[in-house]
């Protein structure tokens, strides 16, 4: 098991190899494991790429992040600017059926989506086109997922997903259903098996919420 300084070593490299991110800007702290970003950054896809890099380590527990979106000067432009150029991206992006369902708001360069659509990864889509774009500061995605009625075809339908997924031992994950919220508990040995099996989850229809209280043994 890596120590802390020799954790903090391996986060503050991967950072360095991370060609979207300043790692010059960022400190990395290290305590029993868990892993705090501290610094700033031109935008909220780079403080966004930071904490991936991060997850990328091996031996990382758990991370907080105190990162702080500071855009530059030539980045920056007005909410009014920002909320068009999302809402039009949004359009480009998903059906005019499906984009009218999706809202948008913009304060001081966070943008708030909401609204409803039909699957998680048109949610996590919403999400991904607007990220890069240019003067966002943060995004609040609040946009919901219709729920299904039935609790029992989702816990089949997620259960039937991670069996299908390639995760080491798919046994040690439980399912728990609360209508449409799936509850997923049990240890993975990686942050790449963690996400997959959220990932498997999401991509159930019919699921509007995905709680991790997965741990990662290393």
């Amino acid at each position: 098991m890596k120590t802390d300084s020799q954790l903090q070593r391996d986060v503050i490299e991967e950072l360095g190899w991370e060609p979207s991110v300043h790692a010059a800007r960022i400190g990395v702290e290290v305590r029993d494991g868990i892993v705090t970003l501290a610094g700033q950054v031109d935008s909220y896809a780079e403080k966004l790429n930071a904490e991936r890099a991060a997850q990328r380590v091996a031996g990382v527990r758990a991370m907080t992040t105190e990162l702080e979106v500071r855009l530059p000067e030539p980045s920056r432009r007005s909410d009014t600017d920002i909320a068009a150029a999302v809402q039009n991206a949004l359009e480009w992006s998903f059906s005019l059926a499906v984009s009218r369902r999706i809202h948008v708001m913009v304060a001081n360069g966070w943008v708030t989506l909401s609204g409803d659509v039909d699957w998680q990864f048109q949610r996590q889509a919403a999400v991904d086109t607007v990220r890069p774009m240019m003067g966002v500061a943060g995004i609040d995605n609040q946009i919901r997922i219709k729920p299904s009625p039935s609790a029992a075809l989702v816990r089949a339908d997620v259960e039937s997903a991670l069996g299908r997924a390639a995760i080491a031992a798919p046994g040690k994950i439980s399912v728990a259903i609360e209508g449409s919220e799936v509850m997923l508990s049990g240890t993975v040995r990686s942050w790449a098996e963690r996400e997959t099996a959220t990932n498997a989850a999401w991509n159930t229809p019919g699921v509007t919420q995905v709680v991790d209280r997965m741990t990662i043994t290393h």
